[in-house]
This record gives C-alpha cells, sequence and structure tokens, in this order.
C-alpha cells in the first residue's frame, strides 16, 4: 500500500494527516504552537516554530503508524492566507511573520480606502482590511523601516514551511489572492498594488498550481523529518479551500459552515461576487470560486476562554449543555479581535453583557458557543441579501465542527440542516491533493467520490431558530451601543 501526506498549519497548531490511496485515514497527529501579542492588537507567530510542529507531526505519525516513509507518495502543506514572512534575499526571517487576525495596521488600510479604494476592489474583489498583506508591509515599511530596507523574497506560511523542506521559493494563485498584491483579472502580481506597498513584483514568489509538483524532500530535511529523501511535493494552496474540498464541497451551489480559528460560510459558485462582505477566492476546481463571509475569531474565540479561564472542552461542553438556550441572559459578542462580516471592524472588542450572581461559568461556557454561531447568522444574513444561490443544507466543517452541543446550536441558529464528515480537516483535503497531483485520483470530483464519508447530519429545532432569530435583534442592538465606544467617540 502507498500513502499520501498532507499537513496543515492553522491559527494555533499544525495537524498532519497520512491517507492510504483507498481515501482511508490511517495516522493523524496534532501540535500546537504559541501567538505571541507583544502589543495591544498584534498577533504574531514566529516561522521556527512551525517547522517544529513539522518535525514533529512527521516523526510521530510514522511511530504510529509503523509507515514506511519511502511508501509516502507525496507530501501537500496548507496554511491560513494572509501571513507573510518577510525574508531577507538568502530567504532568512527578518521578523515574526504578522498573523493575519493582527490589526496593527488599520491606519494604512483605513489609508489605502482613501487613496486607492476604486482600483484595488477592481482588482483584488475586496476592500482593504488589516488581514491582507498589503497594509502589513506598509506599516513594516513605516514602523520598522529596517526590516523594509532588508527585504529580499516574501513567503507566505505554507510556502516558507515548504522551503525548508525543498529549497524551492514559489507559491500557488489562490494564496496569492490573499495579499491583495495580485490581480485576480490577470491572474498575476501586480505593479499598482505593489507600488502601493513600495515594493517591487521581483520579490514576491513565482506563481503555480495548487497541484504542481514543485521539488522534493531534501536530504536535510529527511533527517529533520522523517521523511524519505526524494519525495515529491506539490505546492499546495490555502486551508480554507482544503477544508471546502475535504468537505466534499467541489460543485456550484454546496455550502459550507466552518467553526475554525476563523468562522466561514461559502458557497460554490462559477464566478466571483466582488461584493465588500464577501472575501473571494478561486477553487481547486477550475473555473469555480468559493466566495464567502468570515467571522474573524470563532474556535479561536473557545481556545481564548478555554486557555484564559482554564478547563477540557469536553468538561466545559458538558456543563454547558446543561444551561437552556440563551445562557441565561448571558451574551457574548466574539470580537476578540475585531470583525470582518458584516463590519470589517478591527477596532470592535470582545465582550460578555447580561452578567448577575447566579451566574456559573457554565453560562458564560454557553455564551461563548451562542456568540460565535450569531456571527455566522450575522454571515448567513449578509450571504443571503448578496443573493448568492446556494443549497437549503451545508457541511459544517473544522475543529468546532466536533462538539456535538455546538454544532446543534450552529444548526439551530442558522435554521438549516448541517452535515458532518469523517474528517473535514484541511489536512486531509491536502493528502486528497497530493493524491491528485501525482495521478492516485482523476480530479476533485474523483476524490471526493472516493474519500469524503458523511458521518452526522444535524437537524435544527426549528423552534430554537425562532427564539434565536428574537435574540439576534438584541445582539445586534449590543454592537450598536457599544460600537462608538470602541471607536472613541466617547
Amino acid at each position: 500500500m502507498k500513502y499520501l501526506l498532507g499537513i496543515d498549519f492553522g491559527g494555533g497548531a499544525s495537524k498532519a494527516t497520512i491517507i492510504d490511496t483507498l481515501g482511508n485515514i490511517v495516522a493523524e497527529h496534532s501540535v500546537e504552537y504559541p501567538t505571541l501579542h507583544p502589543d495591544k492588537g498584534y498577533c504574531e507567530q514566529k516561522p521556527e516554530d512551525w517547522y517544529k510542529a513539522l518535525c514533529e507531526d512527521t516523526t510521530e505519525l510514522f511511530k504510529k503508524s509503523g509507515i514506511d516513509a519511502a511508501d509516502i507518495l507525496a507530501v501537500s502543506i496548507d496554511s491560513a492566507t494572509h501571513t507573510a514572512v518577510l525574508c531577507d534575499k538568502d530567504a532568512n526571517p527578518l521578523r515574526p511573520a504578522i498573523h493575519w487576525t493582527d490589526s496593527r495596521s488599520k491606519p494604512q488600510s483605513d489609508a489605502l480606502k482613501a487613496i486607492a479604494m476604486d482600483m484595488i476592489v477592481k482588482k483584488c474583489f475586496s476592500k482593504p482590511d488589516t488581514i491582507w498583506t498589503l497594509p502589513q508591509i506598509i506599516w513594516v515599511k513605516e514602523n520598522e523601516p529596517e526590516v523594509f530596507a532588508k527585504m529580499g523574497k516574501i513567503f507566505f506560511e505554507k510556502d516558507y514551511i515548504r522551503y525548508l523542506l525543498t529549497d524551492v521559493y514559489c507559491t500557488d494563485y489562490i494564496e496569492a489572492q490573499g495579499s491583495m498584491l495580485f490581480d485576480n483579472n490577470t491572474m498575476q502580481w501586480d505593479d499598482e498594488l505593489c507600488a502601493l506597498a513600495g515594493i517591487d513584483k521581483a520579490i514576491l514568489p513565482p506563481i503555480v498550481k495548487p497541484t504542481d509538483i514543485i521539488g522534493s524532500v531534501t536530504e536535510k530535511a529527511a533527517a529533520q523529518t522523517g521523511l524519505a529523501a526524494g519525495t515529491p511535493v506539490i505546492c499546495g494552496t490555502t486551508d480554507t479551500v482544503m477544508e471546502v474540498f475535504a468537505s466534499g464541497a467541489v460543485q456550484k451551489g454546496q455550502m459550507t459552515v466552518k467553526l475554525a480559528t476563523a468562522g466561514r460560510i461559502c458557497v460554490i459558485t462559477d464566478r466571483s461576487y466582488p461584493n465588500e462582505h464577501l472575501i473571494n477566492y478561486a477553487h481547486i476546481v477550475d473555473g469555480m470560486w468559493y466566495p464567502g463571509t468570515a467571522t474573524k475569531a470563532a474556535a479561536s474565540s473557545y481556545r481564548w476562554y478555554r486557555d484564559t479561564f482554564d478547563g477540557d472542552y469536553k468538561q466545559l461542553d458538558a456543563a454547558a449543555a446543561e444551561i437552556p438556550l440563551g445562557s441565561n441572559g448571558v451574551m457574548f459578542h466574539p470580537y476578540i479581535n475585531g470583525e470582518l462580516t458584516p463590519y470589517a471592524d478591527p477596532t470592535l472588542c470582545g465582550s460578555f453583557i447580561g452578567l448577575r450572581a447566579e451566574h456559573t461559568k457554565a453560562e458564560f461556557t454557553r455564551a461563548v458557543l451562542e456568540g460565535v454561531s450569531f456571527s455566522l447568522l450575522h454571515s448567513m444574513v449578509s450571504l443571503n441579501q448578496i443573493g448568492i444561490e446556494h443549497d437549503d443544507y451545508a457541511t459544517l466543517i473544522g475543529g468546532g465542527a466536533k462538539g456535538k452541543l455546538w454544532a446543534q446550536i450552529t444548526a439551530d441558529m442558522l435554521g438549516i440542516t448541517l452535515k458532518t464528515t469523517e474528517s473535514s480537516d484541511s489536512s486531509f483535503g491536502s493528502a486528497m491533493l497530493a493524491g491528485i497531483a501525482v495521478g492516485v485520483f482523476s480530479d476533485a470530483v474523483d476524490a471526493v467520490k472516493k474519500c469524503v464519508k458523511v458521518r452526522d447530519t444535524i437537524i435544527p429545532n426549528l423552534e430554537n431558530t425562532a427564539k434565536y432569530k428574537e435574540l439576534f435583534k438584541k445582539y445586534k442592538a449590543v454592537h450598536d451601543a457599544l460600537a462608538p465606544i470602541y471607536h472613541g467617540e466617547f
């Protein structure tokens, strides 16, 4: 038997998955790494932590599975978009990577809106915001000129990690779309956009297809990871499209609801939908797109809550399940890193409201789960207002999908049936993508047919849906009342 390896780098952890050529999961391993917050609104990660995680992932996978590394047909890596690694000409990182959840570049994104909004939207299909690489680079130029002056190569997260495996410098067109330095009309790096950042596009990586075999594991990387030297490595792509792919969403109208570091509701379409409330990305299926809305802190809100107030997810879920809908009046807004859809406002802050002396930790826990799902409901409302046609059900993806309570809350909140698959993890999608690259699967549809298996179906309780619809009015009203405070108007 031969095998395929996919490795995902999410907001706070990596996960590696080995599948066989029949689409069965053989082994999985996950490693967490820290996110640094050196100042208000700052979110950074150290690139060396990613590679350490990869080395542990692969070493442990081979121990768990007993697989001979020589039987791995190909490797694919994915990660979140927008996270750039600024390096010198020799590919040495000049500073920690500014994570896409970082909001320090709000002044720069506001300036871009003032001077180049129409041009940027025309080329990027999105408006400037702190998530994009363009305003982040401008921030570095203005605040760390010594770093900016030394920049000789700009990597993106998965591309930097893959470079350490292969010594090959490149990226894919979906990753490039997350930079705001790339013209979606020409599918090339753009001189005008690069000029806004004050860079020459020559320091950006060559663009290839996600399924292109770009190199192989070097002898040095083999010694560090346990992979066999010479193992083919494909370019790979971004984590969200890999989750979408892993869930089986490859045809027009199919929809995914994501509970991961960020929350996303995406619909598969046959064209892009440039709109201030959407983020448009191409699919790995030729001619298809997956425009989507975004909640900036979904599962990362729950992780923040767990880490800050102590607890185990299973224990927290069990206690929250005993609390009725509405958390006995406690409400949470998951704006701990600002918010994307529908506000695109990095100044927003998270909040708990409605607290009384009788409330316990369990109310707070359920409120966090409901708060994130309220934000997803807000995303769904925005999506429907735009008029994108979609199925009347969706596949629930991301780490949060594993929690039965949160899955039911989300189904009730959205009022639609949700399905989960045996694995919707990005690393599973990347392993499937590697299979396409080396001919194990003929195309994306064939890979889905052979690999994707439905696990559960979550039917919404429509009485709960009606109750959440009423509470949603309060959820929005609280935002409207607090936003002026966060904006410094009082």
